[in-house]
């Protein structure tokens, strides 16, 4: 055999060797393809599904804000004094330590600015702002999960020293039972939905493609402004009843099926 057929060998089997090397990917993207999602026929149905269930925590925030001259320490010491009393008659509640929390502490300056003429033939420097006192503003929040004793809570915070309290809202504390049960009616009746949708439309129902889920759930809420008298201490006014009312937790599912 001489050497130009021996050229022609070599140069057929890598011609060779490419073509089935280009066959198999062209092959193998022809089936990852044809394993893909969207490239069966296919239709989506979504679905909502509802459970309702009675919260089982609240939230509330009481602060103490204080005013008072330039001696920060006697400030200090005066706002400490009324959180820790409000703190105190809240663990006489058997409220636990865990669920009383320091939000924020803030300290500012107050000023007092003069007062400059304007327009002067000789315009007179305008002293700077003089601090005359400060203002202690500390927040802390509360959970409670003995609703009985939400009431007394609110009102004893005031009497105890807090001259701000509000934000009171219901969670649920563990929603995932409830959210559970609201999937489980969505899946059931986009299942039932798809079924229906495929009769009317002359076709079977495929496999299930693909799932998508949202949540949404109202959050219950309701705010108390504690009941001042114009001297900053308690109105004497009886606890209030409170009613946590219900949530509602609602679970949206689209379900996308094969059309066979």
């Amino acid at each position: 055999m001489n050497e130009r057929i021996k050229n022609y060998l070599n140069l057929a089997i890598i011609i060779g060797i490419i073509f089935v090397a280009v066959a198999a990917v062209s092959a193998s993207f022809a089936y990852r393809a044809s394993i893909k999602p969207d490239s069966y026929r296919s239709f989506s149905v979504n679905a909502e599904g509802t459970a309702v269930a009675v919260p089982d925590i609240a939230f509330f925030t009481f602060g103490v804000l204080t005013e008072g001259g330039a001696d920060i320490a006697n400030l200090q010491k005066e706002n400490t004094e009324k959180v820790n009393k409000a703190i105190a008659f809240l663990k006489s509640l058997e409220i636990d330590s865990k669920d009383i929390k320091t939000e924020n502490y803030n300290l500012d300056p107050r000023y007092e600015y003069s007062s400059c003429p304007a327009n002067t033939e000789k315009p007179v420097p305008c002293p700077p702002p003089k601090i005359v006192g400060y203002t202690i503003n500390q927040s802390v929040s509360v959970k409670i999960r003995d609703f009985a004793a939400i009431g007394d809570a609110l009102s004893g915070v005031v009497k105890n020293g807090a001259n701000d309290v509000s934000g009171l809202s219901f969670q649920i504390d563990d929603p995932f039972t409830v959210e559970t049960k609201a999937r489980s009616e969505a899946i059931a009746k986009a299942k039932v939905k798809a079924k229906n949708i495929a009769r009317a439309g002359g076709f079977r129902v495929g496999r299930l493609l693909a799932i998508d889920e949202g949540f949404s759930g109202p959050v219950y809420g309701m705010r108390f402004e504690a009941a001042l008298m114009a001297d900053g201490k308690a109105a004497g006014a009886p606890a209030p009843a409170i009613e946590p009312g219900s949530e509602e937790v609602m679970i949206n599912v689209t379900l996308r099926y094969e059309i066979k």
